[in-house]
């Protein structure tokens, strides 16, 4: 433990007797919200307290308090769903919530805009459908993520089966969920022993991605810890571990940095669940409990060198651990438009712009899905570039299912640009209290702008990933796309640009304050000189890491006459 000893929420958690607290007092209390300590606690059962930004300042004149809403999120271990289930939702997100469901980052979904007193009763409702809330937020391991694609093979069937088994296995021991949310019957005042957790969980949330080097689609490198299975043929040979994965950051600290993952080792086929919980025992062991800024497993392995980290897992594993082969090249496939599954039927990748499954006048994105649903034999995927798959579509009802999406305004996904395609974004305003400024709201009126200035170039025909988020917490992967727009102030961005399609390479910050009027400008002078000087082949991302942030500023400082100008 640090010197400085544990910080304020290490001592609500080891006070909580097993993430109890003062919940179940506060829920029945006839306030709109829970205190400060049952906000912490709240969030290892799957939910954040929130509050509408948008009406904070009118409700603050006339005398009002803030809007208390509520979000809730699911754990759904590779975003694979039934129909019945989905269709659950869907019905929860009329009922409860504001009318949407929003895939997120981390391939599950979001409610946003449920009251407290109806927060019990959407809890049940989610467990009703056999998913559960419990550990999609908190300090301990979220939702697992993994391959999207349908396949009908064993890789594919494999690591949706580890997924969901990791997903198990690290779920934390207390019954508090069930007790608080369900009415189960107590059996004690908790807290219960935890072999994996403690008293106390891990020292910050901790992210686990599977993905094969051949799609790369979940951004696997970004994750606490990055399981990457080897196959000969169809046959398991076991999995490169890397550890030491996560974006997160703070402005003006530079001690805080974005970082991927970096192979530790290599575990034999049997060994997953041993393997995961290894390494997670090293980060409730050594992580730090005092700065939480600091307490992700990426600063423990830097802190403490790949050496230190791999003897501590192998001590935790009991037993030797092989080096890790090399990482192979990855790829990202586009999942967008239809694909075969390898069993005769098909899947439809269809591109939801944020990830929120709405209606909108010309576009009624909720309705087609429920609907769909409804009439043909097919299932939802989530994917964690938060758009959504429909499978099992059988070759007969191909144009079927067309047709009737495109009668709600709705098109087939490979209709989109390979850069909106590739877009991402977080909430933000008005629902995250930890924006600075706006994401998903800009982001339609951003990509709109790139996408001139692209064609105005000549350079429309390239795939960029463009990532926005509210602030630097990096829910919406910034760090690691061609581009990443970053919330800085009100109106203002951080950014980023040299990462790498693939997504295993940070960018670089180029510009910290550019305000939303100047990115137009900036992206203008970008794209020309990429058009101008990029080599065969040579994509957004990669031009700027080779040409270096300094020779783009240099560029830039020369094109608009002034240091200050440049500098927007």
């Amino acid at each position: 433990m640090a010197k400085d000893g544990p910080s304020k929420v290490e001592e609500i958690k080891r006070a909580s007797r097993g993430l109890r607290g003062r919940l179940a007092e506060e829920l029945a209390a006839p306030d709109d919200g829970f205190g400060p300590e049952s906000v912490q606690l709240l969030k290892f059962h799957g939910s954040y307290q929130q509050y509408d930004r948008d009406s904070a300042t009118e409700r603050k004149t006339r005398g009002l308090d803030k809007d208390i809403q509520f979000m809730i999120r699911l754990r759904i271990p590779g975003g694979k769903i039934s129909t019945e289930q989905y269709l659950a939702l869907d019905e929860i997100a009329g009922r409860f919530a504001n009318g949407t469901i929003r895939i997120t980052t981390r391939q599950t979904v979001q409610f946003h805009g449920v009251i407290k007193s109806d927060l019990k009763s959407t809890m049940r409702a989610i467990n009703d459908a056999l998913i559960v809330t419990f550990g999609a937020c908190g300090d301990v391991v979220r939702n697992v993520t993994t391959n999207p694609a349908p396949i009908d093979d064993e890789i594919h069937r494999r690591m949706d089966r580890d997924a969901a088994l990791l997903s198990g296995a690290l779920l934390p021991a207390t019954r508090s969920y069930y007790e608080i949310w369900l009415d189960e019957e107590k059996v004690s005042e908790g807290p219960e022993p935890d072999a994996l957790y403690g008293a106390v969980y891990l020292p910050r949330k901790f992210k686990i991605g599977i993905a094969t080097p051949d799609d790369n689609t979940v951004d696997v490198l970004t994750n606490d810890l990055a399981i990457l299975p080897s196959f000969r043929g169809d046959v398991l040979q076991g999995y490169t571990i890397a550890v030491g994965g996560g974006l997160g950051t703070t402005h003006n600290k530079p001690e805080t940095y974005p970082r991927v993952a970096t192979p530790v080792a290599f575990a034999g086929p049997d060994d997953l669940v041993k393997i995961a919980k290894a390494v997670v025992a090293v980060q409730r062991d050594h992580g730090n409990r005092s700065d939480r800024r600091r307490a992700r497993l990426k600063y423990l392995v830097d802190e403490k060198g790949l050496p230190w980290f791999k003897a501590q897992l192998e001590k935790e594993f009991g037993a030797p651990l092989a080096d890790p082969p090399p990482l192979p090249r990855f790829q990202v496939k586009n999942h967008m438009g239809w694909h075969p599954q390898g069993d005769g039927a098909w899947y439809l990748g269809l591109h939801v712009p944020n990830g929120r499954i709405a209606d909108r006048p010309g576009w009624r994105l909720r309705t087609a899905i429920r609907d769909a649903l409804g009439k043909f034999p097919i299932r939802p995927v989530f994917m964690t570039t938060q758009d959504l798959i429909l499978a099992d579509v059988p070759e007969d009802a191909r144009q079927a299912l067309e047709d009737f999406l495109l009668a709600h305004g709705v098109a087939p996904g490979d209709s989109v640009s390979k850069t909106r395609a590739a877009s991402m974004a977080c909430p933000a305003l008005p629902t995250c209290g930890l924006a600075l400024t706006e994401a998903e709201r800009v982001q339609p009126a951003v990509l709109d702008m790139l996408e001139r200035l692209m064609a105005r170039h000549g350079i429309d025909g390239e795939r960029m990933s463009v990532r926005i988020t509210g602030c630097p917490n990096g829910c919406a992967r910034p760090f690691v796309g061609d581009i990443g727009f970053v919330g800085r102030m009100p109106g203002h961005y951080a950014v980023f640009v040299g990462g790498d399609f693939e997504g295993t390479r940070i960018n670089q910050k180029l510009y910290d304050r550019v305000a939303y009027d100047d990115i137009e400008g900036l992206f203008d002078r970008l794209f020309a000189l990429y058009a101008r000087e990029r080599r065969a082949h040579e994509g957004f991302g990669d031009f700027c890491h080779r040409t270096g942030t300094a020779a783009l500023q240099a560029h830039l400082t020369e094109v608009s006459g002034s240091p200050e100008a440049a500098r927007l």
